[in-house]
């Protein structure tokens, strides 16, 4: 061993003199590092209380807590919940953050927390905007009293950012074909995800079910896209018919009221949930032999349907699940009602209308196609013959501005069921379509398609809509909008039509037009208002009337009519079980609710369904 020197304990000596190395907590405190994980916030006006945080915690330490007051959004895809934090269990590794679809969880450098009561370590985070009381200035700041309650504002810590997030914000791309081919004709203009885009598209599923909450249908949207990514598409199908009949319609032309509530919407693109289920539905050939489904056992039961909709067909299917009869009547030739008829063969083909309607006649249901209830069969007929009744007639009667020379107009519903299933309008180079909705926007892409088919070689073709709303406040879907100017059709928002021009020999002229002060009054209502000193006339020699539809009552009897009621929105009044003001009279779709599409008519149907079933067994309180 080497030999120590006896002077080397005085060299501590020095050190003695030195700062020492010691930090005198907590009279000096640390400087936090800037991505630092404490205790979280939670930016409630974010916050949507989709529960990703908590599915995510590898130690169990968040539950979703219903909080009083709060006001849950299902259509906007916010519920009445926020994360609680459980300090004991919490490891403070940062996922729930990266996870987190609106950025609302953070989690500070405040860490600090000493309290004898462990229920105390049970917290539900707030910030600075929500819970102020707690959150202190530099000044007010104490560190003896640091604490959950106790907390410094500002100290920001470890946040969210997008480049390590849990999620993929991006959508897969539909592939479709482009503006100047898809209008040389009425090819179906999606193409459709293939096996890999779709699995892509359902791996971003973050499985929150906030669009089950928004959608009309409360569908098992979730279970169905899992099917998907485990490419299984004849599950996936069959987990969609447990309460959706027509996914070959839905899967094209729903509304989508569900992605609007995607949590994944707030900082990317919205789930494809609708090209999703039509993914599920193209993948099956034949939906009769994959899914070998049966109706329920025989119960003795007849239910009369008016109409081949979609909510006809829905409570046909549900109706038939449950073991009774069911016939159907309507005036076409196929099933799909107003969808068969009015969404143009680009959006909606035939071929996808009658795969749905083919299985569900392979249940049993009876089909009475060419039959118009109040011409080939009377309505009173079917009260007697049947358990109950169900209306599904949906919206089938133009309605026109009454201006004067109106009668030139076309109306849209008619137009348009003659392109989709009878013989195809001809049509002029120089179209004016009236309305700012999506029929207006069928009406017009429809007039482009045809017009070069029937113009190919004429340069000057034009197709122009007028509305009286503006840009701002168009009906039509922000795509359908979208779509129409990519395929070259020009806009004239805030115009309402004056009179019709016809010329010296009684043809269509143009439409003189004057401008739009406002639309709605101060409550909302619809009433619109002019400016007398603007008008302008937009050339055209055909125009076309899509400003809304209204059904067709009149093949009830008139003491019928009488009793039939109707809500402030002019909309057939049904109670909880679907049943109109005429007894075993039940009725949805369009003629009820506000929405006006084909899963909220699915809705309603699967509730006329259950007060049918209860009222044909003489079950329920109004039964």
């Amino acid at each position: 061993m080497s030999k120590t020197s006896y002077l080397n304990p005085f060299k501590a000596i020095k050190y003695l003199f030195e700062k020492p190395q010691t930090l005198q907590y907590p009279f000096e405190v640390k400087e936090i590092a800037d991505r630092y994980r404490g205790f979280h916030k939670n930016d409630w006006e974010k916050c949507t209380g989709c529960g990703n945080c908590a599915d995510i915690c590898p130690n169990k330490a968040i539950d979703m807590i219903k909080i009083e007051g709060l006001k849950a959004n299902p259509a906007e895809g916010k519920k009445d919940e926020r994360p609680q934090l459980d300090y004991g269990r919490c490891c403070f590794c940062g996922l729930c953050v990266d996870i987190c679809p609106p950025g609302a969880l953070s989690l500070t450098k405040d860490f600090f927390h000493i309290h004898f009561d462990t229920k105390t370590f049970t917290f539900i985070p707030k910030d600075e905007k929500i819970d102020s009381e707690i959150y202190k200035s530099e000044k007010d700041y104490s560190i003896f009293q640091a604490s959950l309650s106790h907390r410094k504002e500002n100290y920001d810590g470890f946040s969210t950012d997008m480049r390590y997030a849990l999620f993929e914000p991006d959508r897969v791309e539909m592939p479709e074909i482009e503006p100047d081919l898809r209008k040389l004709s009425f090819i179906e203009q999606v193409i459709g995800y293939n096996k890999g885009e779709a699995r892509q598209e359902a791996g971003r599923c973050l499985e929150c079910k906030l669009c089950e909450e928004a959608c009309p249908a409360h569908l098992k949207i979730s279970d169905y896209i899992d099917a998907i990514y485990r490419d299984d598409p004849k599950e996936s199908l069959q987990k969609i018919y447990e309460d959706n009949p027509i996914p070959s319609i839905c899967g094209r032309i729903c509304m989508a009221h569900c992605e609007d509530a995607c949590s994944l919407h707030i900082r990317g693109d919205s789930l494809a949930i609708r090209w999703l289920k039509r993914y599920a539905a193209d993948q099956i050939q034949n939906f009769i032999e994959e899914l070998e489904m049966q109706p329920g056992e025989p119960t003795g039961k007849k239910v009369a349907v008016i109409g081949a909709g979609p909510s006809g067909l829905s409570l046909a299917y549900f109706l038939r699940l449950q073991g009774h009869g069911v016939v159907v009547y309507d005036e076409l030739p196929g099933g799909g009602g107003v969808i068969r008829t009015g969404p143009p063969a680009y959006r909606l083909p035939l071929e996808a209308i009658d795969k749905d309607v083919n299985f569900i006649q392979s249940l049993g249901v009876e089909f009475k196609f060419n039959t118009r209830v109040g011409r080939d069969v009377d309505f009173e007929q079917l009260m007697t013959d049947y358990g109950a009744v169900f209306m599904g007639i949906g919206n089938t009667v133009s309605f026109s501005t009454r201006i004067l020379n109106s009668e030139k107009c076309l109306p849209a519903l008619d137009f348009l069921k003659d392109n989709k299933i009878g013989e195809m309008r001809k049509v002029d180079p120089r179209v004016l379509v009236i309305g700012g909705g999506n029929v207006a926007m069928d009406v017009a892409r429809e007039t482009v398609r045809l017009q070069h088919m029937q113009y190919p070689a004429d340069n000057s073709l034009k197709t122009m809509t007028v509305s009286l709303e503006d840009w701002q406040e168009l009906p039509a879907t922000d795509v359908e909008v979208r779509e129409a100017k990519e395929e070259g059709i020009e806009f004239n928002p805030g115009w309402g039509p004056k009179e019709v021009v016809l010329d010296d020999k009684g043809n269509i002229k143009g439409l003189l037009c004057k401008k739009v002060k406002s639309v709605f009054d101060e409550t909302g209502r619809f009433s619109p208002t002019f400016l007398d000193d603007q008008e302008k006339l937009i050339e055209c020699t055909m125009i076309i009337e899509a400003i809304g539809q209204r059904p067709d009552f009149s093949f009830l009897p008139d003491d019928l009519k009488e009793k039939l009621k109707y809500t402030e929105r002019r909309k057939v009044q049904v109670d909880e079980n679907g049943m109109t003001s005429i007894p075993k009279v039940f009725a949805g779709g369009d003629i009820v609710n506000i929405n006006m599409d084909a899963v909220t008519a699915l809705a309603d149907a699967k509730l006329a369904a259950r007060g049918i079933n209860q009222y044909l067994k003489g079950l329920g309180k109004n039964y």
